[in-house]
């Protein structure tokens, strides 16, 4: 039988193979247990680096990929970061030990509310998780030092840019849905805008308005 603490140790190992290399960001990842954000049948294969379906038709992204998002999102611990799809909460949760300030927000309002239980349960205390249309960005809050979109749209958002603060970073998948991703860096200075391609990948796509039991 596997231990736990073996599990842990090859679950570092294979975030490191991949690419994960950030110190902050393992260390996240270690105290952050992907296991209390899988239910049911799938929750066996919580420490295995693929995606798994959640509720509402979504799904938690493997892990390498969280991994590599925090990373290329460069986030300080005095950030104050929005992060578009809550999904599962689990990026959410990794994001929490690296800024100072998460806010989440997801058009489903079932995942928001399993997503908070747990973030209570964790006492993730630095996280607002919200029922929102996340095209729309957070206007209330804004301007974010970083921003991370786990959906992919066609172009980045509009309303996102503008709340992006100068010399801040958004990280996002975009391209067509049925199709090849690029997960994007874009960078906001005094001049304007500046994209960097940093890998092929596949999200579900960002939609915008609230899910229907919302």
């Amino acid at each position: 039988m596997t231990t736990d603490a073996e599990r842990k140790m090859q679950f570092l190992f294979a975030l490191r193979s991949k690419g994960v290399t950030d110190a902050r960001v393992l260390t996240a990842m270690e105290l952050i247990d992907r296991a209390q954000f899988v239910r049911g049948y799938f929750a066996g294969r919580a420490y295995e680096d693929m995606p798994l379906p959640i509720a509402c038709g979504q799904t938690i992204s493997q892990p390498s990929v969280v991994g590599l998002m925090s990373q290329a999102l460069r986030v300080s611990p005095r950030d104050k970061v929005l992060e578009v799809g809550t999904g599962s909460g689990y990026q959410a949760a990794i994001l929490s030990h690296l800024a100072r300030r998460v806010y989440t927000v997801d058009r489903h309002r079932r995942l928001v509310v399993a997503a908070q239980a747990i973030f209570t349960r964790l006492d993730l205390t630095n996280i607002t998780a919200l029922t929102a249309d996340g095209s729309h960005g957070l206007p209330d809050q804004a301007p974010f030092d970083r921003i991370l979109v786990t959906a992919a749209a066609e172009d980045p958002p509009g309303p996102l840019l503008a709340q992006l603060k100068i010399g801040g970073i958004m990280v996002l998948p975009v391209g067509q849905s049925d199709a090849v991703q690029s997960l994007i860096r874009v960078t906001r200075s005094e001049d304007g805008f500046t994209y960097d391609e940093l890998r092929p990948v596949r999200f579900v796509p960002l939609v915008e308005g609230l899910g229907k039991e919302s």
